[in-house]
């Protein structure tokens, strides 16, 4: 379906790609790594790179608190929410609290890295580079060991708020 009356091109500036940045609809990911204190974020930047070699990637900005925990860990752990964990997105997406503390339900896992009770799913990733492009690094990482829920539905963001899948459907494949 077309615009009747679309809106006139604009110059490109941070506001302007946050806008539009804001229809894309992304999976709730938190990104955690060990270390003296564990660090973690929220990420909505999360994706596949590639499948062979299974390598994925995310994004934090460099002047986020979790970023030079980040910056040298060799493992971290991407965790991607369930419908229910808004709460979680949030504590994680809050600056100067202690993310890890009550409610917060977490474990040492595999390398050290925290790994969060409850999520849909995570991974355990060795980071392989991190690229600096303008504000943010972009992390790029190999999977090592994954878990996932038999069932459940993903925490979403999208247009500056928490969403969810309407309903819980078996998924149909792709059209070609």
């Amino acid at each position: 379906m077309t615009d009747p009356q679309p809106e006139p091109p604009v110059e490109v500036d941070s506001d302007a790609l946050r806008s539009i940045l804001r229809h894309q609809a992304s999976t709730v990911t938190v990104v955690t790594a060990p270390g003296a204190s564990p660090a973690g974020f929220t990420a909505t930047s999360f994706t596949s790179v590639s499948l062979a070699p299974p390598v994925v990637s995310f994004c934090l900005n460099l002047v986020s608190s979790s970023w030079p925990t980040v910056a040298r860990a060799r493992h971290v752990a991407v965790h991607l929410l369930a419908r229910d964990q808004q709460e979680l997105a949030r504590t994680f997406a809050t600056s100067g609290v202690d993310r890890f503390a009550a409610p917060t339900r977490w474990r040492p896992g595999p390398e050290g890295v925290p790994i969060l009770d409850g999520t849909l799913a995570w991974l355990l990733c060795r980071v392989v580079d991190r690229v600096v492009v303008g504000d943010h690094a972009i992390v790029l990482a190999e999977p090592e060991l994954l878990r996932h829920a038999r069932a459940g539905s993903p925490l979403l963001y999208h247009r500056g708020g928490y969403a969810a899948l309407r309903a819980e459907a078996e998924p149909r494949p792709a059209a070609a």
